[in-house]
Formats: structure tokens, sequence, C-alpha cells
């Protein structure tokens, strides 16, 4: 199964990023025949792209750090408790998806989209006007190595478009 992990902020998201987050999700799930969403947690962006998730009937895997263990999650995922710090835990959601779509965040996002280039994952990123967006900056490769393309979008339908016609079975 395709797995397209989802990078995003951790703090209370701004609303435009959220409806953006809604909109790709929505997107993919028309256009990829099978997928399973990956999260790093449950609050954020990523509890709402963790809602949207479970509302559309998609699998779900939250890849919880450490320090987070005691956060109640929903019944409707895989919880996979990493006994790994915030970063590591990171490092293990990444190596284990097949994509990254950034939808907007701060340090622990752009690590996300590093750690995916470094592991030959192509990232997806969605321009949100949030710290995330200096990855744009570096497309279509962070460095000389080419290891994966880094792909930027201003609009969440063409982000899960180009994403679907990637990597995922079509509808």
């Amino acid at each position: 199964m395709i797995q397209i992990c989802f990078a995003g902020y951790s703090g209370s998201p701004p609303p435009d990023v959220v409806v953006n987050a809604v909109r790709v999700l929505e997107e993919l799930k028309r256009l990829c025949k099978r997928f399973a969403v990956l999260v790093g947690g449950y609050w954020g962006l990523m509890r709402i792209v963790t809602d949207k998730a479970i509302e559309l009937g998609l699998p779900l895997a939250i890849f919880v750090p450490i320090e987070a263990e005691d956060v109640a999650f929903p019944e409707e995922a895989i919880i996979i408790r990493t006994s790994a710090s915030f970063r590591v835990r990171s490092v293990v959601m990444v190596r284990s998806c097949n994509a990254v779509v950034v939808l907007g965040g701060e340090s622990g996002t752009i690590q996300e989209a590093v750690t995916a280039y470094t592991e030959s994952k192509p990232v997806y990123l969605l321009l949100s006007g949030m710290p995330s967006n200096r990855l744009s900056l570096l497309v279509p490769h962070l460095d000389t190595r080419r290891l994966a393309e880094i792909k930027v979008f201003s609009e969440p339908e063409k982000l899960a478009k180009e994403l679907a016609k990637d990597i995922c079975i079509h509808r």
C-alpha cells in the first residue's frame, strides 16, 4: 500500500492552512485508489489531518514520540509508540512512507522534509505562509546529490493531482 506522510505545524494552525490540508486529503481520496496516511502526532495540524483521514475512511498510522505517549488517540488509528524523541520519531515515520506532503509548519516540519530528501523520498510542498515555505528556495533538489525532488504548489488540488500521478494507483 502507498503510504503518504503529512508534515505540519504542531501548534494551532492558521484557518487557511487547515482548509488547504483538508482539500489535499479530499482530492487524494478522489484520485488515489488506496493509500495510508502517516502522521507524527495528534495535535496541531496533524489532528486535523487525522480526523479528516478517519472521516474519509483512510487507513491511518500515528507515529508517537516518547514524550507524548500519554496523549489520547482515536481508536480508528494504528498507534506506533516509537520510544523515540520527537526528532527521531520523524525519521522513523518518514522512512516508512513513499512521499511527504508538507502542509505548513516550522522546524519539525522542515526536518521531516529534509529527512525525506536524504532518504530519497519525494517532497510535495504546499505554500502556506509558514516557515516551511523556505524550502521552496531549495527546489528542485537540496544539494548536488539530487536524491529526490521537491515540488512546490500554491493550490492543494494541484499538489494532490501531481502526487497521485507520481505515486498512486489510480481510480
